[in-house]
């Protein structure tokens, strides 16, 4: 069990279920009949498909591996019941203003989930963290690589059900 919960989204643990499927359903067992293919033409030391076909079925299996035990660990949070809507939890998508009036808005989700280029960010990011139970008009501030910057809260929403 991990220290702290592995918090994600129906959807992020819809999506580890839909490339654990993938993996486990079609491309491992492309991958056997390509090893089997292969393993069948004699020797094994040269040929490549058979070389490569191990390899990449070694990477699949760590892959599920790794996706198992995140599916595992995870405890799913959808962010449309959350009780508070007031205040910065898991799931609400934040506007927040820095000390040079650029605004920004952050979805915190699942760390298996982050997308810095769409805002989606984890919930064990630093500013995640800072944010965490702020209501708007809370100013945070928050270590970042380059220096100590100071966030206002201006809006905080979340999913509809």
């Amino acid at each position: 069990m991990t220290p702290h919960p592995n918090y994600i989204t129906p959807q992020g643990y819809a999506a580890l279920r839909a490339e654990y499927d993938q993996l486990l359903g079609v491309e491992r067992p492309r991958i056997v009949e390509v090893v089997s293919w292969a393993a069948g033409n004699g020797d094994r030391s040269e040929n490549g498909d058979y070389l490569y076909g191990r390899k990449r079925m070694r990477e699949i299996d760590g892959q599920l591996r790794r996706l198992s035990k995140k599916m595992k660990d995870a405890k799913v949070i959808d962010p449309s019941q959350q009780p508070d809507k007031s205040r910065v939890y898991f799931g609400a998508t934040v506007t927040i203003a820095d000390e040079d009036d650029n605004h920004r808005t952050v979805t915190i989700i699942g760390n298996d989930e982050t997308d810095t280029d769409q805002g989606r960010i984890g919930w064990g990011a630093p500013l995640a963290r800072a944010l965490r139970s702020a209501a708007v008009g809370d100013v945070r501030k928050v270590m970042l690589p380059a220096g100590e910057k100071e966030y206002e809260v201006l809006a905080i929403s979340y999913p509809e059900a």
